[in-house]
């Protein structure tokens, strides 16, 4: 926010283009799809555009260098939740029960077995578990076992094909154990594709402004996720990163923990400020000379 209020501050001053430039600060982007409400909301059209870039600050890059590749960059992110329903038990009488643990530790199992024998080695894509929930007593087979966790790819064939599988999976294996399962799968957000052209001109706006060595183009992609993917399903358009180092520009007593993004020592590096704010600047008036 700061490096683009500094980058329309300046534009505004010196006005050294020819054209309009949109200045858009996204609200929401941690888990409530800000990007896709702003659209929905008639952005591209009260505001018409010929192409749409955007920055992420990157913790572990190089303070001040650039990272971008065309193509898939960061993953889509979804989320699932399947509930277990089979029939409680004293844990002493097993043989009375249809047990949802034993079923959800089948399912969760299976499920590993997606990615390893099902998607093409070709196409990264990760299922994590990351919660199980069942039972609240040491002698109680329960009613219900809670799998929760996320699902990464970088297309949406992909996608399709580890849903697909997941719910089959865990209906056969819930019915081989004579148990019931509840299935969800929430798509939040779709893969984050950078377009070729737009990809291009930005790396040379970036050697411009940092030189060519601290630019590289061909970063690797990351499974984390970014809203900012719905405005690039709409429009041409970039997204980039600007490393934020290691963490070495914090102050002592910052508090445990790397200077990672969603860690509470997490610190942006303000020396950022001027060499993202210069970016852009040059991207804007670069941008509409060449228009």
């Amino acid at each position: 926010t700061a490096m683009l209020l500094g980058a329309a501050y300046h534009l505004s001053q010196h006005r050294a283009f020819d054209g309009t430039v949109y200045v858009i600060f996204q609200p929401a982007e941690e888990g409530g799809r800000g990007a896709e409400r702003m659209i929905q909301d008639g952005l591209f059209e009260q505001f018409p555009m010929d192409a749409v870039f955007g920055m992420h600050n990157w913790p572990g890059m190089k303070a001040g260098q650039f990272g971008v590749t065309v193509g898939p960059m960061m993953a889509s992110s979804n989320e699932f939740e399947v509930i277990v329903k089979g029939k409680g038990s004293h844990a002493a009488q097993p043989h009375k029960a249809i047990d949802p643990v034993m079923t959800a530790v089948q399912i969760a199992q299976s499920w590993q077995t997606i990615v390893a024998r099902n998607v093409n080695p070709n196409d990264p894509a990760v299922v994590s578990i990351t919660q199980i929930h069942a039972g609240s007593a040491t002698n109680v087979i329960p009613d219900t076992a809670t799998l929760i966790g996320t699902v990464r790819t970088f297309n949406l064939p992909v996608l399709d094909l580890i849903e697909r599988r997941m719910r089959e999976i865990a209906a056969h294996t819930a019915a081989a154990f004579d148990a019931e399962v509840e299935f969800k799968f929430l798509r939040n957000y779709p893969p984050l594709i950078n377009h070729a052209a737009e990809t291009a001109f930005a790396i040379e706006v970036m050697r411009d402004v940092v030189g060519h060595d601290q630019v590289d183009g061909n970063v690797e992609p990351t499974m984390g996720a970014e809203d900012f993917a719905f405005m690039l399903q709409h429009k041409p358009g970039c997204y980039v990163f600007l490393g934020n180092g290691e963490g070495g520009h914090r102050d002592h007593g910052h508090g445990l923990g790397p200077c990672n993004l969603h860690n509470p020592s997490y610190d942006f590096n303000d020396d950022l400020l001027p060499v993202g704010a210069t970016y852009w600047v040059r991207l804007a008036e670069a941008f509409l000379k060449q228009q």
